[in-house]
């Protein structure tokens, strides 16, 4: 089987694709497998890091309102579904796996056009145009939340990093603190905000930092590569610039404080971490919509961005950090929302819209 991942552009659409990838290969050692996406994506890094072939196509600008670009969308669209279906070709493939964004909308305009099965995942609980439209065109719609409108959705969670997705906290936790020079016993705060850190975040850590560990608390802050000069390593305080394994991080830690992109809520979730949430207050507000299921199930708590201050750390977050049996509930009820199988599901979708197509005659 020959199958195209349409899953460039940023992490949270490149990620789940990685790991739908890992999935068809176990599933099939004998699958190829190619992805989509841009030159200007993290793809052109991420990809052959994990060493997949990266097929590029011209990338499409999705405006959120009424803009110039709007208008010249419809050309610009054209041009890429071309491209787009000579990979396909090319490549011969048996099936489009899309994952949305700009890289998504001409993949399914261009295997429409060829006539391949098409699978959509949506990894967010507001579903973007790309998807809106790639769903009109099949029955294989998987969702990682439910009661997201899309027809004939399924949902099965987001493909996650294998490392992730097996992970036993506890077992590893000795092993995580250990990777991170942290102290085996102190209640542990892990703070990250995405590859360049978050800037909101970071401020109400540092105002918080004396509070915190003199209450005999300890942070693991991943600040991002570009404020690492200025944090300052202390007893109780490990600063680091990014965190490539952050599977010993999540064993490692405690509760997290985070933003609620839509892989960092499946991720947690799904290794049972209790989690206080920062929804970036940008976009369509999807962010928030992400982290509103765990919250509400118990698994973690919620605070608006321009609430979020080292007071509000000191007052909310330090008593929780230090309440095992509080945090150990929680931690149960993240984890009877989280889905560790996504990955394996995925696949079996699109073994199901293989099976459909041949089966009707393509």
């Amino acid at each position: 089987m020959r199958v195209v991942l349409a899953g460039g552009g940023t992490a949270g659409h490149i990620e789940p694709a990685l790991a739908t990838a890992d999935a068809l290969l176990r599933a099939d050692p004998e699958t190829d497998v190619v992805l989509l996406g841009t030159e200007r994506g993290l793809e052109t890094r991420l990809v052959p890091e994990r060493g997949y072939e990266l097929a590029l196509i011209p990338p499409v600008p999705l405006p959120r309102k009424l803009t110039p670009e709007l208008i010249r969308l419809p050309a610009r669209v054209r041009g890429a579904v071309r491209q787009t279906a000579a990979v396909l070709r090319e490549w011969q493939a048996d099936v489009l796996v899309g994952f949305g964004g700009y890289v998504a909308l001409p993949a399914y305009l261009a295997a429409r056009r060829l006539g391949l099965p098409t699978v959509v995942h949506e990894a967010n609980a507001k579903p973007g145009l790309a998807n809106r439209i790639g769903a009109r065109f099949t029955q294989h719609v998987a969702l990682a939340n439910t009661d997201v409108p899309l027809p004939h959705g399924q949902h099965i969670g987001i493909p996650l990093r294998r490392s992730v997705a097996t992970l036993d906290r506890a077992a590893t936790r000795a092993e995580g603190r250990a990777f991170f020079g942290l102290d085996d016993q102190a209640p542990t705060l892990l703070v990250f905000g995405g590859s360049q850190g978050a800037r909101r975040l970071n401020g109400a850590v540092t105002e918080a930092i004396d509070a915190l560990t003199g209450a005999g608390a300890q942070v693991l802050h991943a600040v991002g590569a570009g404020n690492i000069d200025s944090a300052v390593a202390r007893p109780g305080y490990v600063p680091v610039p990014y965190i490539d394994r952050m599977d010993l991080a999540y064993a490692a830690a405690d509760l997290a404080l985070c933003r609620s992109g839509a892989i960092t809520c499946a991720e947690v979730a799904a290794v049972g971490l209790p989690a206080v949430y920062v929804p970036l207050p940008h976009g369509n507000g999807e962010q928030r919509l992400n982290a509103e299921p765990t919250v509400s199930a118990g698994g973690g708590l919620l605070v608006a961005d321009a609430e979020l201050t080292g007071d509000w750390l000191t007052a909310n977050a330090l008593p929780l950090l230090t309440d095992r049996e509080r945090l150990a509930g929680m931690g149960e009820a993240a984890a009877r929302l989280g889905r560790r199988d996504a990955d394996d599901r995925l696949v079996q979708m699109v073994h199901r819209a293989v099976e459909t197509q041949d089966a009707g005659g393509r």
